[in-house]
């Protein structure tokens, strides 16, 4: 046998490189772990991913995820809450009676007889009233610890009562006027015939497209973004109090005070909401009994 001596210097090379190669590599890993266990730790802000969480369960075939749990929560408040203020009512109220009645004398007045009159306040005021704390109570969810999330951040709720407003919008309309309301509505009377042209597209994108359409996006957006602010304000108070630490911890102090700054203002947004929602929602049903339909 030949010695390795003796062999051509291309074979001895070839033969003994793929040898190094891992001493190579594990020498460079040990020459780098210091400096990565060393890395600054990185910040992770708020993602629109936490708008579609993970599917927890199926619930008659139906996917149930969290932020569902949030909507039966508050579902289940509001519920309970006007269950148990009025299920024993008494002529001098209580303090809790008296803070169901205050609720409900709110949407009656400032919402339903202020725009619709009394006689048409009474007709639709359980549907105002259904939508003003339905949506109050999911937005609410929005600044509860463990919840932090509103229920209306989803597309389906604010979707599903902009198709109620809708509907009944047009019901009131063709049960105050059945042969005029879509007349009214498309041909507006003392408007030149031939104005009709340009005006009859803009009444039809307008009242019969546009309103679901803002009505959905303009408390989804609101929710949407409101959850997005308040994550990251508290989300870098945690990244610079727990994970930077020393002179850091001052922009985490401040990073704090906005973010209850901001859950203040998430608050009175979500008052906002709703009495926006079920304000717009009465105007749309006055617009539609009004006497000209």
């Amino acid at each position: 046998m030949r010695s390795d001596a003796h062999r051509p210097s291309s074979q001895r090379f070839s033969t003994g490189a793929p040898k190094l190669e891992p001493a190579l590599f594990t020498h460079a890993a040990t020459l780098i772990a210091p400096f990565a266990a060393d890395a600054p730790p990185e910040f992770h802000g708020p993602s629109i991913e936490e708008f579609f969480p993970e599917i927890l369960f199926s619930l008659a075939g139906v996917p149930i995820h969290r932020i569902h749990l949030i909507q039966f929560l508050a579902t289940i408040a509001v519920v309970l809450i006007f269950w148990l203020g009025t299920r024993r009512m008494r002529v001098v109220p209580g303090r809790f009676q008296s803070v169901v009645e205050m609720g409900l004398d709110f949407v009656r007045v400032n919402i339903g007889e202020d725009l619709l009159g009394k006689k048409d306040a009474q007709r639709f005021l359980p549907i105002l009233t259904t939508m003003f704390f339905m949506i109050l109570f999911m937005n609410l969810t929005g600044i509860i610890p463990f919840l932090n999330i509103a229920g209306t951040s989803i597309i389906a709720v604010p979707l599903t009562l902009a198709i109620v407003s809708y509907v009944t919008f047009i019901y009131a309309g063709i049960k105050k006027s059945p042969k005029n309301f879509f007349k009214n509505s498309l041909f507006p009377s003392g408007v030149p015939w031939p104005i009709y042209i340009i005006v009859t597209p803009i009444e039809l994108i307008s009242t019969f497209i546009i309103r679901p359409v803002t009505l959905t996006l303009r408390l989804l957006m609101n929710m949407m973004v409101g959850h997005l602010l308040l994550v990251l304000f508290f989300a870098a108070t945690q990244f610079f109090i727990l994970d930077m630490g020393g002179w850091w911890s001052i922009l985490g102090a401040g990073s704090l005070a906005f973010g209850f700054i901001f859950t203040l203002f998430e608050i009175l947004v979500a008052v906002l909401q709703a009495y926006v929602f079920a304000l717009l929602t009465a105007v749309y049903i006055q617009l539609a009994v009004a006497e000209e339909h």
